[in-house]
């Protein structure tokens, strides 16, 4: 036993260990990216920011499609802190703070969206699972049919956002755009779902923005 307990110390030390240089180098290509934001980041580059091997990030990363898929993690981490608050699981949360998290780093963010070959499952990890649980949470409440389909609903609207993101990267709409049609796609699918007594209160945003 008392070997076993060795070893598992010692796995555990070299795991933080790893996941400290994971995270530095990480870290040193978010610095890379915001000195020039149209430079080629490289391995070599990167390695030398983070003060380790190319090797190294090779071997905790991966090539650049997972250098990529590794900071859209790390968006998506950052983005669950966020919405792990008392009172945070409202759907309008969930979409505001996503769009804030991106539109908060916005040269990480577009070139991560534009050099992610898979940067339409960017979404796919946290907000989505988030929207799925705050949209059954408004039908458990009431606010919505309880024939919906939540999930569906989910999906409809983390798709929308995907969309508005990828328009924003290409600077065919500033923040605030990117943010209203966000919340559009959302209100959109509530009022499509609300329960009578609710269907007033869901369809004030649309009305509000002239769409009916």
């Amino acid at each position: 036993m008392r070997t076993e307990r060795v070893q598992t110390s010692g796995g555990g030390l070299r795991e933080r260990h790893k996941a400290r240089r994971r995270a530095r180098i990480l870290d040193a290509t978010r610095e890379l990216l915001r000195e020039g934001p149209e430079s080629v980041i490289s391995t070599e580059r990167i390695a030398e920011r983070a003060e380790v091997s190319p090797a190294t990030v090779y071997n905790l990363i991966g090539p650049r499609e997972k250098i990529w898929e590794a900071l859209a993690d790390g968006f998506m981490d950052a983005l669950e802190d966020r919405l792990a608050a008392p009172g945070s699981g409202d759907p309008r949360d969930v979409v505001r703070s996503t769009v804030q998290l991106f539109v908060g780093d916005p040269v990480v963010s577009r070139r991560m969206v534009r050099g992610w070959e898979e940067s339409g499952l960017v979404l796919n990890r946290s907000p989505l699972v988030q929207l799925r649980r705050a949209m059954a949470d408004a039908r458990t409440r009431g606010l919505l049919r309880a024939d919906v389909d939540t999930d569906a609903l989910a999906a409809m609207v983390s798709t929308s956002c995907v969309g508005a993101l990828h328009q924003w990267v290409a600077a065919l709409i500033d923040d605030d755009q990117f943010l209203a049609n966000a919340l559009f796609a959302l209100d959109v699918a509530l009022a499509a779902a609300a329960a009578d007594p609710h269907r007033d209160q869901l369809l004030a945003p649309l009305r509000t923005r002239g769409a009916v």
